[in-house]
Order: structure tokens, then C-alpha cells, then sequence
């Protein structure tokens, strides 16, 4: 290969990592890996090749940003280790406190997606409107279509930002739940419900007192 060609086609390379972290940077959420394909105007292999060598020289130069994958598109986030140090002069953004019934909810839908709120209670044993609404509220879990069954309930599946949020890079990474695990989960429900109504019978007075 002739070098000059050859010098040619490293300075274009560098200059389409330059034009991915520009867009990156500027755009402040995930993009598509068809979007950045788009913006050095080749297609979508090389632009994942670029933008792979642009996160691995993020990666290796261990600064204070990096550059992750989900599902199909790309995104640049600050290092979670330098959150403390953000927040001293940015305010600390408000986080969702997940219980155990949230998240709960949460595991049985990231592996059984897409699932209806029906499925869900099924498998955990008790209605699960509640959890499955604040995870919509929550923003990690939406509405991705319809069942094609009575009533046409709708399904459920977790977003991006679950992904973002738990470090998962695509879907297809999460295993499936198997039927053991979900009489696990009904045990537990079981257990905590028992729970709860021996605390409640406990805090009744005698029946001799409360007739008296």
C-alpha cells in the first residue's frame, strides 16, 4: 500500500473518531449506531469499528468520561467512581428508592419481557399493578404494544435507561427466568405476606379488652 494512501487513511480515521465523540458529547444521551454512521457518512460497520476504538482508547486513558454500548447505539457518561467528587458542584440528581416489591417486580419483567401486568402477578402470587406503575413512573420499564389475546392487555419490557441504570449492555444479555425461580419468587411473596399478617395480629388488643 502506498504510504501517503496509507497515511490518508489514518488521518480520516482519526478524524471520524474526532466527528463520533463531537456528536456524542453534544448530544448528552444514547445514539444510534445508524445515527453516528450517518454523521461521517460511511456505513454502519465502520462506524461501529470507530466507535469501538474511541471507548477502548477512553478505557485506557481512564479520564473521567467513557463511552458505553446499549443495544445498538452509544452513549458518553461520566465514570461512576468520580460521582461524589460531581456532585460537590452539581446538584446531586433525586434517586428512586426501589423496594423489594419494586424490584422484584422489576427482575420478573426484565426476564420475561415483553410480560403483562397479569403475568406478573401470576408469577409472583399477589396483584402487581402497583409495582409495575411506578416502574413506568420510574422510567424503567414502558409499554411496548398489546397481546394479541381478550382484553388485549398490555406488555411490558425495560427501557434504556435500566440498562444504563444496572449496567447492562443489550437485552439479550439477561438470562430467562426458569420455573424454579418463579415458585422462589411466590415463596418469598408467601413469606412476606404471612409475615405482615402476624405483625397485624399482633398489634390487635385481646378480645377480652376490646369487648370490655
Amino acid at each position: 500500500m502506498d504510504e501517503k494512501v496509507k497515511k490518508e487513511g489514518i488521518y480520516r480515521k482519526a478524524e471520524w473518531e474526532a466527528i463520533i465523540e463531537a456528536v456524542l458529547f453534544t448530544m448528552g444521551r444514547s445514539v444510534e449506531l445508524k445515527q453516528l454512521a450517518v454523521a461521517i457518512d460511511q456505513d454502519e460497520n465502520t462506524a461501529r469499528e470507530v466507535v469501538e476504538k474511541l471507548a477502548a482508547r477512553y478505557e485506557k486513558q481512564k479520564g473521567g468520561m467513557k463511552i458505553i454500548e446499549l443495544e445498538e447505539a452509544f452513549q458518553m457518561c461520566t465514570r461512576a467512581e468520580y460521582y461524589e467528587n460531581l456532585i460537590r458542584v452539581a446538584s446531586a440528581p433525586k434517586k428512586q428508592v426501589l423496594t423489594e416489591v419494586v424490584l422484584e417486580t422489576l427482575s420478573i419483567i426484565a426476564y420475561k419481557q415483553p410480560v403483562t401486568k397479569m403475568e406478573i402477578s401470576k408469577i409472583r402470587g399477589v396483584t402487581s399493578d402497583h409495582a409495575v406503575n411506578r416502574l413506568v413512573e420510574y422510567g424503567l420499564v414502558y409499554e411496548v404494544g398489546r397481546l394479541d389475546a381478550p382484553g388485549r392487555p398490555a406488555l411490558f419490557a425495560t427501557t434504556e435507561e435500566f440498562l444504563r441504570r444496572f449496567g447492562v449492555g443489550s437485552k439479550t444479555d439477561l438470562p430467562t427466568m426458569n420455573p424454579e425461580q418463579e415458585e422462589e419468587i411466590k415463596a418469598e411473596v408467601q413469606e412476606e405476606l404471612e409475615f405482615r399478617l402476624g405483625e397485624n395480629q399482633n398489634d390487635q388488643p385481646p378480645e377480652n379488652e376490646a369487648d370490655s
